[in-house]
């Protein structure tokens, strides 16, 4: 007799041999005993976790001839022929090879007439999202209204794909996949049955290999057991599956999170060499950070992650010398050479490019603690918190625009900041700014320091270019005074010139009221706060010689600009933050 493969061998038989699907187990039990089985069943779930195989039972049950409430008995001449699948009643069709309507036709003609042997003939589908919309339409009458002698259940891996007709016609099984204990404690089963010497490491390795299926676990237990024999060692199991030994990774993360890059490379060299895909390696490297971060963060992390006793003992203790924002920004930056990984021709530089960055990283500090640190040091007298800044000084109405410089971080080493995250900084850079910035608190709480006027004001604005935004600016004067945005529109070819905005109009009577000195005061203000250029504002019209000026009037907003930038908050904050004054505005809509 041919050899019986161990995902055969090892089918379920029965309720009680089904693994890891207690809840829908009790369910069919209990709608059997009360006789509340439904006409039409959908089993779904992923690959491997019984579908097939909880339909087949359910079709022995209700044809087992026993009259004992423990169903199928697997005894009487139903149950047999169903398990050996000689039964005539029982027809399971493919739902990938017979998709057609002319199929569903050919089923419909034969489920009216009564079973041969059988109580009732039982239909099961496999793969049922499969059938073509014209056979689901055809399956709508006859799921509605079937036969009394008729039972139809269906599986499928993608219960999405199936209409919402047949959906509700039907009564949903949603499979899960099967947890990590059970999988172990099945597995060690079937290979004591099997008299083959296993350790409890190697089949976790095969169990989390499995990722939630029985079936693909016996397979890959069926090629093990082939290889190894009677008895089976650890190096056997990592041989045959391709695997990584969890010690490499957990050395891995190490060697990153303390920054040693000479270890790093010397371990990627060690798993290059042994022949192991570098796309699964950094997949399973992922897999071990993400398990790092669930024990530094959860307070239950055995119920999200599929390892021992003795692993998760491991992980809790390694993770705890970390906080969570130095696993997290560790993870992303592998992630992000992972995904750059898939689309390159030479992954391992990627990878390596990828170690570099992280090992850059070192210890993140949460911007919550840099402001603590901020508090005290406020607290302990270093700097009053009424001494930092003094409304005569700098007018809280006012507006200063602060940028960051580009050239101080690399684009690429750049992470973007979302709402809860830390920012990342490198340990080195982050002792350095906190020393600049207790020397700037000190030097702002010292009086005699902030009288001093030899401070260089640095005024490095964005200035903006006046025909481009010409109409931009008529929109920005329309917000603080509609009627002068009215009378800029009648402008011609508005320009700058030597330092001059030159506005020019064809009509005398139309810029009467914008010459007037308040008016050209406040225009000049506008032109100063949208600009960010020092202009001297020149009206003039055609067959007409006056023409306004507004020229000694900006002395006030230019005091009130130099003031702004000199202000000692403003001056700390590009200090620490590495940036400059994008812009500062005055104008009206800011008091």
């Amino acid at each position: 007799m041919s050899y019986l493969v161990l995902a055969r061998k090892w089918r379920p038989q029965i309720f009680a041999d089904v693994v890891g699907q207690e809840a829908v187990v009790r369910t069919l039990q209990n709608a059997l005993r009360r006789g509340r089985v439904a006409h039409a069943m959908i089993f779904s779930g992923v690959r491997g976790v019984g579908k097939t195989t909880l339909a087949r039972i359910m079709a022995k049950a209700l044809n087992c001839l026993n009259e004992s409430d423990d169903k199928p008995c697997n005894v009487c001449e139903a149950c047999r022929e169903i398990t050996a699948g000689s039964s005539v009643d029982l027809q399971e069709i493919d739902g990938a090879s017979n998709r057609g309507i002319q199929e569903i036709r050919e089923l419909k003609e034969n489920i009216r007439f009564f079973p041969t042997k059988c109580r009732y003939k039982v239909i099961i589908i496999d793969e049922v999202h499969m059938l073509t919309t014209e056979a689901f339409n055809a399956l709508l009458k006859t799921l509605e209204e079937p036969p009394e002698h008729v039972y139809f259940m269906f599986a499928t891996t993608e219960l999405h794909k199936v209409p919402i007709t047949i959906l509700s016609r039907c009564q949903r099984y949603e499979l899960k996949r099967v947890s990590f204990p059970a999988l172990v404690d099945f597995f060690a089963k079937i290979a004591a049955e099997e008299h083959v010497e296993i350790s409890r490491r190697a089949i976790e390795m095969i169990a989390r290999e499995a990722d939630g299926s029985i079936r693909d676990g016996l397979s890959l237990l069926d090629q093990i057991f082939s290889f190894g024999g009677e008895q089976v060692t650890d190096e056997d199991v990592a041989q045959v599956l391709g695997l990584v030994d969890q010690r490499i990774f957990s050395n891995f993360a190490e060697a990153l999170l303390s920054g040693d890059l000479s270890r790093s490379f010397e371990l990627l060299e060690k798993a290059y060499t042994a022949g192991i895909d570098l796309k699964r390696f950094a997949i399973d490297l992922l897999a071990y950070l993400r398990a790092l971060l669930v024990c530094r963060t959860s307070h239950q992390p055995e119920t999200l992650l599929d390892v021992s006793d003795q692993e998760l003992a491991e992980l809790r203790e390694l993770s705890v010398n970390y906080s969570a924002e130095t696993l997290s920004m560790l993870f992303q930056l592998l992630f992000k050479g992972m995904s750059e990984m898939q689309y390159s021709a030479h992954p391992r530089l990627v990878l390596e490019m990828a170690f570099i960055r992280a090992a850059q990283v070192g210890k993140v500090v949460p911007a919550s603690e840099l402001l603590s640190r901020l508090d005290e040091m406020i607290k302990s007298g270093k700097a009053p918190v009424e001494q930092l800044v003094s409304p005569a000084e700098s007018p809280k109405q006012s507006t200063v625009i602060v940028t960051a410089r580009p050239q101080v971080v690399p684009a690429e080493d750049k992470q973007p900041i979302r709402g809860g995250d830390a920012p990342q900084e490198a340990e080195p850079e982050l002792n350095g700014k906190m020393k600049r910035l207790e020397a700037l608190v000190e030097k702002i709480a010292d009086p005699q320091a902030r009288s001093k006027k030899d401070v260089k004001v640095a005024e490095q604005t964005h200035a903006k270019d006046v025909r481009k935004n010409w109409d931009s600016f008529i929109g920005y004067v329309k917000e603080r005074k509609p009627w002068m945005a009215q009378v800029l529109k009648l402008c011609e070819n508005p320009r700058e010139e030597n330092g001059e905005l030159v506005i020019r109009f064809d009509n005398p009577s139309d810029c009467t009221l914008l010459q007037k000195a308040e008016n050209v005061k406040d225009l000049s203000v506008y032109t100063l706060d949208f600009f960010q250029k020092d202009l001297c504002i020149k009206i003039s019209s055609r067959g007409s010689g006056g023409e306004g000026q507004g020229d000694a009037i900006l002395d006030g907003p230019k005091e009130e600009r130099r003031a702004l930038a000199n202000d000692p908050l403003v001056q700390m904050t590009i200090e620490i933050f590495g940036g400059q004054i994008g812009a500062i505005r005055t104008g009206p809509r800011f008091r």
